[in-house]
Order: structure tokens, then sequence, then C-alpha cells
């Protein structure tokens, strides 16, 4: 398994996250996921959204394997870069 170098510092990657869950992603999934995981992709926009973190991320890396993920559940976020 390769080992991917982040690309961005961890401020830049959650700004992205943030930037693109509350510009573009939230309009769209809001209402009816209260207290669900967002996953998203802060290159290319892609997300999932899952009861479950994990779940997200997995279905998200299968559409996008390269994927630098960010994980939001309502203002509580956390961001990895997962490995490939």
């Amino acid at each position: 398994m390769a080992v991917r170098i982040p690309r961005l510092s961890k401020q830049e990657h959650a700004r992205r996250g943030n930037d693109l869950y509350e510009n573009r992603i939230r309009p769209l999934v809001e209402k009816g996921n209260f207290g669900k995981i967002v996953a998203i992709d802060v290159d290319s926009g892609e997300f999932e959204v899952a009861d479950d973190g994990l779940v997200a991320a997995e279905r998200l890396l299968a559409r996008c394997p390269a994927s630098r993920l960010f994980i939001d559940r309502r203002k509580r976020a956390f961001c990895f870069t997962a490995s490939s």
C-alpha cells in the first residue's frame, strides 16, 4: 500500500472542506439528513452521506479512489487523507 503525502496543510484542507460543505453541499443535503455524516473530496467536491463516517468514506473512496477526505457531522468536523 502506497502512502500519499498530503499536499495541503491541515488548516487549508479543513478550510476547503468547510467551504465546499457550506456553499455547495449543505443546500443539497441539509433537509432530512440531520445527524448524518458527510464525506467530501476536497479536490473534486464529490460527496457521500451516511449514518456512519466509515460507510460514507468507503462509498466515496469506491467512486473516487484518490479522494482526500473531509468528514463533517453538524459542525463537528475532522479530516484525513486516505492511503491507497
